[in-house]
């Protein structure tokens, strides 16, 4: 079965202990925190950078991006770097 791009949303989100989520939305920030911990990629919690910054980190850790530019990750994650972060956080 493949999996869509919500589908791949949830299994991350609960990979990094967050809820699910029924209707289709994008990573909050609390949600890209959660995923930048568990990729090693250090933020401050007492004030969450930008969305664009902490995909880029994220990408970055786990190696889709060669450095974490947020200009190169203005967008939500595409259904190919979701898979990629899926796969990262399957092989913690």
């Amino acid at each position: 079965m493949t999996r869509t791009v919500d589908d791949l949303r949830n299994e991350i989100r609960l990979a990094v202990g967050r809820y699910e989520r029924q209707e289709s939305t994008a990573f909050t920030k609390e949600a890209l925190a959660a995923i930048c911990d568990a990729v090693d990629y250090e933020i401050d919690t007492n004030r969450l950078p930008s969305k664009p910054q902490m995909r880029a980190g994220i990408l970055w850790k786990i190696g889709v991006l060669e450095e974490d530019d947020p200009d190169k990750a203005g967008n939500p994650f595409r259904k190919e770097e979701l898979k990629s972060i899926a796969a990262s956080l399957q092989d913690e």
